[in-house]
């Protein structure tokens, strides 16, 4: 057989096997003599006899654009899980997508069980206590040269309001150091 059979043929370009038959009938395609098709003639001749406004096109996917930072956090999510993360570009497959929303949906009920059960709380308040401890923690610091500073200057026979302003300059210093210090809460 030199060319294509019509079930060949029909597969070559989209049609049934029963289109190709009319299509034959008509004359349409480009036959070799023993009866196959000559895919490569019988297109150009197609193309040429068929009217395009009755020609059926596959409807276009009707797909949304997906935002790059859903790309990006598909990954994140899977690398995070020590999944396979797809190449930069090279598109998310809908299994690694599913897989990611499953491992997503099972954080987000562990993180609402662990606030239900009282283990976690909310940023804001975290910042907020952390803020109150610290300014608590400075001001007991800052008064304590004036509490401690009669007590040492006694002890070691000095005055005590040079004790004290050598004690404020040190603390204060110090202070000064813990105060560069920022917590990291992400």
């Amino acid at each position: 057989m030199q060319g294509m059979s019509e079930r060949q043929y029909a597969a070559h370009v989209g049609l049934s096997r029963g289109a190709i038959q009319k299509a034959k009938a008509a004359e349409r395609l480009v036959l070799y003599p023993d009866g196959s098709i000559n895919a490569a003639a019988s297109d150009a001749r197609r193309a040429e006899t068929t009217d395009p406004s009755k020609t059926r096109k596959p409807p276009a996917p009707k797909l949304k654009p997906v935002p790059e930072a859903a790309v990006a956090a598909v990954g994140d999510t899977l690398r995070e899980q020590g999944l396979a993360v797809p190449a930069v570009g090279g598109g998310t497959t809908f299994l690694q997508a599913k897989t990611a929303n499953e491992v997503l949906k099972a954080q987000e009920r562990r993180i609402r069980l662990q606030k239900l059960k009282g283990e976690l709380i909310e940023r804001a308040r975290a910042l907020a206590l952390v803020f109150r401890l610290a300014r608590e923690e400075r001001d007991a610091w800052v008064n304590w040269p004036a509490r401690a500073a009669a007590l040492m200057a006694a002890e070691l026979g000095v005055e005590p309001a040079a004790m004290q302003k050598v004690l404020e300059r040190h603390v204060r210093a110090h202070l000064d150091e813990l105060a560069e210090v920022r917590p990291d809460f992400r």
